[in-house]
């Protein structure tokens, strides 16, 4: 530390003033969703007939669901806090060579949904890190067991010898080669040097996965014929092949073209045979951990996904500011930094940015024990792995434990060796890997869950939020995509809700009301889909055949039902718009919601029913990251992508049509013939917002002729079950 007496501020902490304002809130609407279930329950108890029982109850229970998850949205918005940073001021606080050690996880599983190219750039941007290079190694995980993404890395560790120097001596803040080469950089010798370097580097690697197989014209050595042919022999498949660890950059002995040590680069493949489980990303971040431990053995561990990439060359140095204070918060487990995205179009019309997800409720997490870790961008203490932070857990050798000093050098045939044994598809049979250390497995959503379990365990965790993204990622640009992602992300959190360590039982009690609260938003996600699906048919079916359900305009009542709609949807708009969001981004992001809830919710409830009950289900898919010229001509427009038949679009499709005829037919008939808009306004109301919402998927079904339009085999499909919904609708509501 530096001398003197006044001890240099490395962060600083401010609580937001709106929170007494969402306390008062909070009161108030919870008085007036309690006097609305009392009012529910008053027309269940004096309902005259069998049918207006049951649609009364199905309203009810809807709103008990909405109830129920609008008060566990309330943990995020108790005491939420806004932290800043300062690592200018680090060095004065801690010496450079003092600096702790840290790998880096990058993971990455198939090289045509993940282009190698990719991967290489997210590499590249974090080896270039403002951070000593021999306190830094980047550990590849191709768990696709791919010679493509072998070959991208070998040529990316050469092109890393005149991009590492080039980072530091012209001190570029982009240094992910692509964005820069796709920036407005200065256009000199040097540069258009290295320029014409990287893009004979991509040329090499996408000509590669182009073919599928490394052909003897792209090996330009020796070692890279020995190595590939060493492994990838006639009977290496994806499922079944062995331990792949290959050190392509060794700080202790690889040299930039200036002289300068490189960080480790390091490829690894875990072990794998279709008779042993593989737990996917959960399992290959285990094996990843164990391999480390062996090598390095770092105390700050980064898991990063393929996609997304360094932007800030003093990322490390920010989260030292916190790990470097000890009273910060005890028991500091780790630190989640947002993901942040590049090339969203102006609406962001599939919410891909996840606002609430990754910026606002993070920063209420963080008020409370910190939030929860979202897969990417987060910065461990390694010992957070090994038990909770009263109870600590030796692991099986002391290899792996987090406080173990490797004394020798990566390249060493007996580390080399024990790292291939750590990493076996049977190692982890009879330990406690997946259950008390490392990743936990019990779900595909293995992030929420890993997060959750250490919380619960005692650790904390702190939100970093710079206002430069420490990170910019890829997004999914067609709705089916976005749907899939969903749909796993909705099987994955119901796993945990009903399992033994369900946060509504165990995280409550482990973490306290709010903390479990918070963890139960995740976990019961899925069960938007039940009031979302009821709202989006239920209405406009009575509608339909002029039965009322709701209160009249002049009813008392209706207030209640204003104040709910309106006072849930101003308070969510202006904490997106508060976090730095826009109107339009706002309107996309609830209108995605709605879709979910028609599509992916209730579909992921499906398949996590499926798989409880044994049945074959589809697991864990990787989202594609390809881009499609003309999809992405699209996207940048502003136009939904649906383009393929899938179950998931009829429900959606069903809706639009159901609330289109409801809205101009049931409501046009109440307005003009019936005179009875008083009594029927909420159902038209409804209708009209439903309609409002879907104007994408009606341009899709009737208004385009492009690839990405909707399906005509499903707008047909979809027609003929509404007619046959409605049918069968007029015959149970007049009986």
């Amino acid at each position: 530390m530096a001398s003197g007496t006044t001890k240099p501020l490395l962060h600083s902490l401010r609580r937001q003033r709106r929170r007494l304002l969402n306390r008062v809130f909070a009161a108030a609407y919870t008085s007036v969703i309690l006097a609305l279930l009392y009012h529910h329950a008053l027309t269940l108890l004096h309902s005259t007939t069998f049918t207006y029982f049951c649609i009364s109850f199905t309203i009810f229970l809807s709103d008990i669901v909405l109830a129920y998850m609008w008060s566990t949205t309330q943990s995020f918005r108790m005491n939420p806090v806004t932290r800043q940073e300062y690592p200018e001021n680090l060095e004065k606080f801690l010496d450079r060579k003092d600096f702790p050690a840290v790998d880096i996880f990058i993971c990455t599983a198939d090289p045509y949904k993940e282009p190698p190219i990719n991967v290489v750039n997210t590499a590249l941007s974090v080896l270039a890190y403002d951070f000593p290079t021999e306190k830094l190694s980047v550990y590849v995980s191709d768990d696709g067991g791919s010679e493509l993404t072998l070959f991208a890395f070998m040529e990316a560790a050469e092109f890393a010898r005149i991009w590492l120097p080039f980072c530091r001596e012209t001190n570029i803040l982009e240094r992910c080669p692509d964005a820069y080469f796709s920036s407005n950089y200065a256009q000199n010798p040097k540069t258009l040097q290295i320029k014409m370097k990287y893009d004979n580097m991509k040329t090499r690697v996408e000509s590669v996965v182009e073919k599928g197989k490394v052909s003897d014209e792209y090996i330009s050595n020796e070692k890279q014929l020995q190595v590939l042919s060493q492994y990838w022999t006639q009977d290496f498949t994806r499922q079944n092949h062995p331990s792949v660890i290959q050190v392509l950059l060794d700080t202790n002995k690889d040299k930039d073209i200036t002289g300068y040590s490189m960080p480790n680069l390091v490829y690894v493949s875990r072990e794998k045979s279709k008779a042993t489980p593989h737990n996917f990303k959960a399992g290959a971040l285990n094996a990843m951990l164990r391999v480390s431990s062996i090598m390095t053995n770092a105390p700050i561990v980064l898991t990063l996904d393929c996609d997304m990439y360094s932007n800030d060359p003093l990322t490390i140095q920010r989260v030292l500011c916190y790990i470097s204070d000890e009273s910060i918060r005890p028991n500091l487990g780790y630190i989640q930094i947002p993901q942040r995205y590049h090339g969203l179009n102006k609406a962001d019309i599939y919410a891909s940015e996840h606002k609430r997800l990754f910026l606002i409720n993070p920063v209420g997490l963080d008020g409370l024990e910190g939030p929860n870790y979202v897969g990417t961008g987060c910065f461990f203490c390694r010992c957070t792995f090994f038990g909770g932070p009263s109870s600590p857990i030796e692991p099986e050798i002391p290899e792996l434990g987090p406080n173990y000093i490797v004394n020798k050098s990566i390249m060493d045939q007996e580390i080399l060796d024990q790292a291939h044994h750590v990493s076996r598809c049977n190692y982890e049979n009879l330990t406690d890997w997946g259950s008390k250390i490392g990743f936990r497995y019990g779900s595909l959503v293995e992030d929420y869950y890993t997060g959750y379990r250490l919380q619960c365990e005692g650790w904390k965790s702190i939100f970093c939020d710079p206002n430069r993204p420490a990170f910019l990622g890829d997004v999914p640009i067609s709705l089916i995509d976005v749907l899939n992602q969903n749909k796993r992300w909705s099987v994955g959190l119901l796993e945990v809700a009903f399992s033994k360590y369900s946060p509504v039982t165990y995280g409550i009690q482990a973490m306290g009301i709010l903390m479990g609260q918070a963890y139960a938003h995740y976990a019961l996600w899925p069960i938007w889909g039940v009031p979302i699906t009821v709202y989006a048919f239920l209405p406009s079916l009575t509608l339909l055949n002029g039965i009322p359900i709701f209160p009249k305009v002049s009813d008392p009542w209706f207030l209640a039902y204003i104040f709910l709609f309106l006072g849930a949807y101003i308070q969510d708009c202006l904490d997106f718009i508060l976090a730095k969001g826009t109107f339009l981004r706002w309107w996309s992001d609830q209108r995605i919601w709605l879709i979910r809830g028609l599509s992916s919710f209730p579909f992921g409830s499906i398949e996590y029913i499926a798989k409880h009950l044994g049945m074959a289900t589809h697991g864990f898919n990787v989202t594609s990251k390809v881009m499609d010229d003309e999809l992405s001509k699209r996207y940048d427009q502003g136009i939904f992508e649906i383009g393929v038949e899938s179950p998931m679009f009829l429900p959606l499709a069903m809706a639009a049509i159901l609330n289109l005829m409801a809205f101009f037919f049931g409501g046009i008939v109440q307005i003009f013939k019936e005179r009875n808009l008083d009594g029927f306004f909420v159902h038209v109301f409804i209708a009209g917002f439903g309609v409002l919402n879907c104007l994408p998927i009606y341009e899709a079904m009737v208004l385009r002729s492009d690839k990405g339009r909707m399906p005509t085999r499903t707008t047909i499909i979809s027609t003929l079950l509404v007619g046959g919904l409605c049918a069968a609708a007029s015959y149970v509501l007049k009986m």
